[in-house]
């Protein structure tokens, strides 16, 4: 009777204790100056009706304003719209000025929860992980707390598991419940979300450092609420309103063991109950040894030939069947291929399902190419983002090794931006984008995903483009790891394209963030000038903005087919480029300040630059020339093929 009598009193506790008014306003405003909060005050009051007509998930944008409304799954539409309303006035007048806001609210007697977010940055695909917003509840009643863990770890891993598979016949995919008795405490409720436009990789991330902070943090209380803006954790002791009535449960935690009630109860000894208890429990262990030998069968079959130290690199990836590549790419025709690289082709082909891939074919017999494909594959399968290409699989049958990516149906930027036919295409609002979305994807590399990324061959060339001309950074083949304390390494083997290595690379071996920060300089000069990097004579293309800076015509290098845009702008554009290409490395931004100056209401200021790299051509062409071993009819590219120059030590 105290027993219950207590659980009452807690969750009665918890109950008072269960709406959030805690919202997260960023540090960030905006200016007074700017149509940014007109644009807010109208695009927020939208989002609860269009949430309805979008099945509970609801992205837009106005102006520069980004913002997005999610309700739990199994809503009422009432429900949600009254939400997301609340929510959206609130953030409206409690984060006033602000340019960046987020809130989840939390079921308490209402049948949802929601969350309503806006940045003055795309939110949409992007994984973000603070500010963090945390409701501890009440302390734990005296139990074992370590078996409590225990179980409630298990429990968690299952609901997680649960909530980031991706159910694509519902808006919002990624959703779980569980409950499950532990041993020593009544029955715990669990709930988690992502919102929908992550990557199932990257909502089963989220859940997992919420639960991870969770743990570390406020263990030992009843009951705790976290989220992040990319996803929601909540647990208690009791059926939080609303949130189980469509409940599918995950297995409860194993428990320990337990005497027969009716056996303990009469004190007599059963026989049969041994019969009962041993072979189920043989029966499980002779299932569970020949599950592990298939598993590490299928394993070494899949991944026999890639790095043998990858240990589970590449768990999430698909092996393609020779067969079915031969059938996709109609035996690699020349009518499928599209183009070539330095390691090998790139055809097209269709899958059985109808689905568009991209097959990179890597040229037989080459020791650059085996290590680019398993460079690919250790790295892609680690990496999700929209902004880089997405590799699919993979087919290491035989002589071949082959790459399958997600099909990019508007080839990459180099046919667009060098193409006199073509580049009318890209408009200013189309070049800031691809601009900026190639500076999130190398902001992802350097210091947002899990690993530390030096891409080393950012180019024109493997900037791929989308059907809405999104840009896909590509080609991680000489991509270098870095461990997350790691800042700058040093090779006798450098990799690269002429035109877009940095000095320190190119004369030193030396390479960092900095290196890819000075390649997207040069891309970045090159989409406003229309003019590849080599067609400035020796100079180069960052010395010669240079000299134009200096002299205080900055404009004369200007495309133009951007001659009717505002100058002011472009020149800001310019003045970012010569930046990140300045001589002095230690001097370049990183890819955080970049992305903060090329916000177009952004109010910043941006530092002046110093000298651009100078660097000649015959300086790059005479050590490749000495350690290539080329013929003399055979003809160097410049600025069109990775190449690799090995400097002696």
């Amino acid at each position: 009777m105290e027993k219950s009598v207590l659980i009452q009193l807690l969750i009665f506790l918890l109950t008072i204790n269960g709406v959030h008014t805690n919202f997260l306003c960023g540090d960030e405003t905006f200016s007074p100056n700017t149509t940014f909060g007109d644009d807010l005050k109208t695009l927020l009051p939208s989002l609860a009706s269009n949430v309805i007509a979008q099945r509970g998930f609801y992205n837009a944008s106005l102006g520069g304003v980004y913002a997005l409304a999610l309700c739990r799954k199994h809503y009422e539409d009432q429900d949600c719209r009254r939400c997301v309303d609340r929510v959206s006035r609130n953030l409206l007048t409690q984060c006033q000025g602000k340019a960046e806001a987020y809130h989840w609210e939390a079921e308490n007697d209402a049948n949802v929860s929601c969350l309503v977010r806006y940045s003055n940055l795309p939110t949409y695909g992007k994984l973000k992980l603070e500010p963090l917003e945390n409701i501890p509840h009440s302390s734990l009643p005296s139990t074992n707390l370590t078996r409590f863990t225990e179980e409630f770890r298990a429990t968690a891993n299952r609901t997680i598991e649960d909530a980031s598979k991706a159910d694509e016949s519902s808006a919002l995919k990624y959703y779980g419940v569980s409950s499950a008795e532990f041993t020593d405490s009544p029955e715990v409720y669990m709930l988690m979300q992502c919102t929908p436009d992550l990557s199932s990789g990257d909502c089963k991330y989220c859940l997992g450092e919420i639960v991870r902070y969770n743990l570390e943090e406020y263990w030992g209380r009843i009951g705790s609420t976290i989220a992040v803006p990319s996803c929601y954790f909540r647990w208690d002791l009791y059926p939080f309103v609303g949130a189980f009535d469509n409940l599918e449960r995950v297995s409860a935690p194993p428990r320990a063991f337990q005497e027969d009630a009716q056996t303990k109860k009469e004190g007599t000894f059963q026989p049969w109950s041994i019969v009962v208890a041993v072979v189920p429990t043989v029966i499980n262990i002779f299932v569970f040894v020949a599950f592990v030998i298939a598993y590490r069968q299928m394993r070494r079959r899949i991944y026999a030939g890639i790095n043998k130290n990858s240990d589970s690199d590449g768990q999430s990836m698909l092996r393609f069947d020779l067969g079915m590549i031969l059938i996709a790419t109609d035996e690699f025709s020349a009518e499928n291929k599209l183009g070539q690289g330095g390691f090998g082709s790139v055809y097209k082909g269709i899958l059985p399902s109808g689905q568009e891939i991209a097959v990179k074919r890597l040229a037989g017999g080459s020791g650059q190419g085996d290590l680019e494909f398993k460079n690919e594959v250790l790295l892609l399968t680690r990496l999700q983002h929209r902004n880089l290409v997405k590799l699919l699989g993979f087919c290491n049958e035989g002589d071949e090794e082959i790459l399958v990516y997600e099909h990019v149906p508007n080839s990459s930027l180099d046919h667009f931006i060098f193409d006199e036919d073509k580049r009318w295409l890209l408009t200013w609002d189309v070049r800031c984008r691809i601009i900026e979305g190639v500076a999130r994807g190398l902001l992802y590399l350097h210091e947002d995903s899990q690993l530390r990324i030096i891409h080393r061959d950012l180019k024109a060339s493997n900037i791929l483009l989308d059907a809405e001309m999104n840009p896909k950074v590509a080609d991680f083949g000489m991509a270098r790891l870095f461990n997350m304390d790691e800042t700058r390494g040093e090779t006798s083997r450098v990799v690269g394209t002429y035109g877009y290595m940095a000095p320190e690379y190119v004369r030193h071996g030396q390479f960092s963030a900095k290196s890819d920060v000075y390649s997207f300089g040069v891309m970045l000069l090159e989409m406003i000038c229309g003019e590849r990097n080599k067609n400035f004579e020796a100079e180069g293309l960052p010395a010669f903005a240079w000299k134009r800076w200096v002299e205080g015509e900055p404009q004369s290098i200007i495309d133009p087919y951007l001659s009717e845009h505002p100058i002011n702008e472009i020149v800001k554009l310019i003045q970012i480029g010569l930046l990140c290409v300045q001589e002095n490395a230690a001097k370049r931004p990183t890819m955080n300040s970049v992305i903060v100056w090329l916000a177009r209401d952004g109010t910043c200021a941006i530092p002046n630059p110093t000298e651009a790299a100078f660097v000649t051509l015959p300086l790059l062409v005479k050590p490749a020339e000495r350690y290539m071993n080329k013929s003399k009819d055979s003809k160097f590219s410049v600025d069109e093929v990775s190449i690799t120059v090995l400097h002696p030590r």
